[in-house]
């Protein structure tokens, strides 16, 4: 029996497995093609641009946002035009972009501001006009919050 670090299969040898061999020549083509299609867009395009697919002539492309969608479908011929040098893409007559915003959007962590002396002012003088005595103390903790 092998041993379990000689039983690993590495993708740069797929080994005697045709199905593997076929998805890595899928994949290696669909790579190529992805690069080409970046390479004729405008580079303020290229970026959140993915290149999805192209059958029978249509060209599918996925955008992060509508804008550049917007921009891609009105230069269109222009980007057409240059993949139709490339031989995989020599019958594109069509080109389709869907809009694919980001899973995750980034938020930086909110940042939590000092309270100034003038609102911890106001909240004490506040505090001095409210009748109800819970409030009060919690306004008075409030204020003294105010950063020096």
């Amino acid at each position: 029996m092998k041993r379990k670090n000689e039983q690993k299969i590495t993708f740069d040898n797929p080994g005697s497995t045709p199905v593997l061999r076929e998805l890595m020549a899928k994949a290696n083509t669909h790579r190529s093609a992805e690069k080409e299609v970046l390479a004729s867009l405008p580079p303020a395009l290229a970026t959140g641009t993915r290149f999805v697919s192209c059958i029978e002539g249509e060209l599918t492309l996925s955008t992060d946002s509508a804008g550049k969608a917007s921009q891609i479908r009105f230069r269109q011929h222009e980007i057409m035009e240059a993949l139709r040098e490339n031989e995989l893409f020599r019958f594109v007559w069509k080109l389709k972009v869907k809009v694919v915003p980001p899973r995750f959007s980034e938020k930086p962590p909110a940042k939590k501001l000092a309270l100034s002396k003038e609102n911890a002012r106001l909240l004490k003088e506040e505090a001095r006009h409210t009748k109800d005595q819970k409030l009060r103390e919690v306004l008075e903790k409030l204020a003294s919050h105010a950063r020096d």
